[in-house]
């Protein structure tokens, strides 16, 4: 039990790219686990899989809207999950060097949605996809990442990235690379992939252009996620003080006053020099201090 505290505190304590890397672990982990379950009793798991995967038909997309936002946590397996969350932590990194974790959120979800985006209207409308008539499902955060990538290089183009056995590459011509190799692959078996990573990469192009001009275009998720938060969060109590007025005196009632404090006063003044100040009461000091 105390791993599973540890690790509900690392995630509430964690910055926005801890979260998300951690959901799409969750999200991996119970996938698997269920899929485990159900091959015990010889139940066909990959169909209850395609409920949170975007599918290529329009009108199953449109009685399944979820998807468009599930589908960007959901992974095929262990290695398609450990290279992307590889590349979220590196890139995200390096995103937070120079703009905020809701500006970071905010992206990983507008790259994923225009990469389903690009996926469907692509699958809709070029014939080399519409006459393939099986259906296909696209899953995985490659879309959101991609937005990362091509925001972090645009915005740090001659930062280097050093890699193993190749040397040293410039963030922008990584990026480039990368959007070739995605648009080269768009005829291959992962077309939907490819096709998501270009949408993917418009997204992180806006983010930059966009934000250049004034605008975040990011804004609209971080107001609803506001909103969303401030309904579902517990309202804090207002203590209310109750305040209690004195009557106003009369000018009489406040002479009256005054010199029966001063008769007071005078006694306790007195006291000192018969005694000294050492046999005055805690009630006699404060009425001296209080003149």
């Amino acid at each position: 039990m105390d791993i599973f505290k540890q690790i509900q505190s690392h995630f509430k304590q964690g910055d926005t790219l801890t979260r998300l890397i951690g959901v799409n672990i969750g999200v991996w982990v119970l996938v698997t686990i269920v899929n485990v379950i159900f091959r015990l009793f010889n139940i066909h798991f990959a169909q209850y899989v395609e409920y949170l995967a975007v599918p290529s038909e329009l009108p199953l997309v449109i009685r399944r809207i979820w998807t468009l936002v599930t589908y960007m946590f959901l992974h095929k397996g262990f290695l398609h999950l450990l290279f992307n969350m590889l590349c979220l932590y590196w890139f995200g990194k390096m995103f937070l060097f120079a703009y905020n974790q809701k500006q970071l959120l905010g992206l990983y979800i507008n790259g994923g949605l225009l990469g389903a985006l690009v996926y469907l209207i692509s699958y809709n409308v070029f014939p080399y996809f519409t006459h393939n008539p099986q259906v296909t499902y696209l899953m995985g955060a490659s879309a959101s990442i991609m937005a990362i990538i091509i925001a972090v290089a645009m915005q740090m183009p001659d930062m280097e990235l050093r890699f193993f056995l190749m040397g040293s590459l410039k963030l922008k011509y990584f990026a480039l690379i990368v959007v070739i190799i995605s648009f080269l692959g768009i005829t291959s078996a992962n077309s939907g992939g490819e096709l998501a990573h270009l949408g993917g990469a418009l997204a992180g192009c806006l983010f930059i252009v966009f934000l250049r001009c004034g605008i975040d275009c990011t804004r609209w998720f971080t107001a609803i996620a506001d909103w969303f938060v401030n309904c579902f969060a517990p309202r804090k109590r207002v203590k209310q003080t109750k305040f209690h007025y004195a009557k106003p005196m009369s000018d009489a009632e406040y002479n009256q006053a005054k010199a029966q404090q001063n008769r007071e006063v005078d006694a306790i003044l007195d006291k000192i020099k018969r005694s000294g100040y050492e046999s005055l009461t805690e009630d006699e000091k404060k009425k001296l201090f209080q003149r």
